[in-house]
């Protein structure tokens, strides 16, 4: 038996996981997971879990790399045992304290990141490899049809392009006719136009072979753009799983703000009724303090989107131009800030082109005002305060 988690779970109103009828294609209850076991406890790749995929859903698994978004996967897939808690795939229980049940045995497909393409057999047999020496072989040339391949069908992998032997693993873990199929970075291999174009098309030869899916990616513009909701993680947890337009209007962290959206924290603090931040002075809107909102803390943070910065060249500023990226219509300038007393702080702004600035450039910044900022772990909106100037003293050392 396992000892117990060092640390509580993430609740299921932050998780995302809902009583969702029983027939969901997964669904992860509580599902704890280490590798080994040290002596302080402290080991915990996967923390308390809770997860369901909806019929007909893809879900993103999005976070930084060490997450634990990958063994998640693998637990969903079968290639490990989970430490704790229960996984069951269209209702029925395939991992918990008394059940395991076989990869090859959960009717789960998997598209690895190599493709994992046997390199000895033609794209006709790798796609009918995982089929029952009986099984009906028409939905094997359906599916090269369907995913472009038909002509192709006695090429070898090494004489296939990337984007056809992608095409080639999808076709290959659809055609036993899983409910469920399980990515894990499929196409971080592949040219951008190549990836753009085959993202674009996955949820629609999902849909055609009325399977679910899961994929594991660390590019947030891409579970965005493909994904019905994204599980957003960091160290085991999941900080939220919602739809893209939920993440963007209302993260439920600080963390989700600054991996998800990209965008600047700054650290905080309460004087008064106002929030101190090293660029300037913020305030509640709409009269939102109050309630207990200005508790003191320590681990106080406000997100603020990379539009909402301006900048201006100074010699004597306390502001530095790190990096800078030219993106068509406008500049994405990354921006190092001396913080008296702590480490510098890196930030990220968007400018017109007609405000340009060089590698080095000292320059100052200050918050743009009617910009507005939300402030964790409350959640509360603010704004920058109308007339107050940047400190020019190390208030907040």
């Amino acid at each position: 038996m396992n000892s117990s988690p060092i640390a509580s779970p993430i609740s299921s109103s932050d998780s995302g996981w809902s009583e969702a009828p029983h027939r969901d294609p997964a669904r992860l209850e509580d599902v704890w997971h280490r590798y080994g076991q040290s002596p302080a406890g402290d080991d915990w790749i996967l923390k308390g879990i809770h997860f369901n995929l909806r019929p007909g859903e893809l879900v993103g698994l999005l976070g930084p790399s060490g997450c634990g978004k990958t063994t998640l996967l693998r637990l969903i897939a079968g290639f490990e045992c989970p430490s704790r808690g229960r996984i069951l795939i269209q209702g029925q229980e395939v991992a918990g304290s008394q059940r395991w049940v076989e990869p090859e045995r959960r009717g789960v497909g998997m598209v690895f990141q190599d493709y994992a393409l046997f390199p000895h057999l033609d794209a006709w047999r790798n796609t009918c490899f995982g089929l029952r020496p009986r099984q009906d072989r028409s939905r094997a040339s359906w599916l090269l049809e369907l995913l472009g391949l038909k002509g192709l069908e006695h090429r070898f992998p090494h004489e296939l392009s990337g984007g056809q032997r992608q095409r080639l693993a999808l076709a290959r873990a659809l055609a036993p006719g899983p409910a469920l199929l399980l990515l894990d970075e499929p196409f971080s291999n592949l040219d951008v136009d190549v990836r753009l174009r085959l993202r674009g098309e996955l949820h629609g030869v999902l849909s055609r072979c009325g399977a679910s899916g899961v994929i594991v990616t660390h590019d947030p513009e891409e579970a965005l753009a493909i994904c019905d909701r994204v599980a957003v993680m960091e160290a085991g947890r999941i900080h939220q799983c919602a739809s893209p337009l939920e993440l963007v209007n209302a993260p439920a962290s600080a963390f989700v703000g600054r991996f998800v959206l990209q965008r600047n924290l700054l650290p905080a603090r309460w004087q008064g009724e106002r929030l101190l931040t090293p660029l300037g002075w913020l305030e509640p809107a709409h009269s939102q303090a109050g309630n207990g909102q200005m508790a003191e803390s320590s681990d106080l943070e406000v997100l603020l989107d990379p539009t909402g910065l301006e900048l201006s060249d100074d010699p004597q500023g306390d502001a530095w131009v790190t990096g800078r990226e030219f993106l068509g219509r406008e500049w994405l300038l990354q921006v190092q800030l001396s913080h008296p007393g702590q480490a510098p702080i890196q930030l990220r702004l968007r400018l017109p082109l007609d405000q340009e600035f060089s590698h080095g450039q000292r320059c100052r910044l200050r918050l743009r005002p009617g910009q507005p900022a939300l402030l964790f772990p409350q959640g509360l909106t603010v704004l920058p305060v109308a007339g107050d100037p940047q400190p020019t003293e190390p208030q907040f050392a």
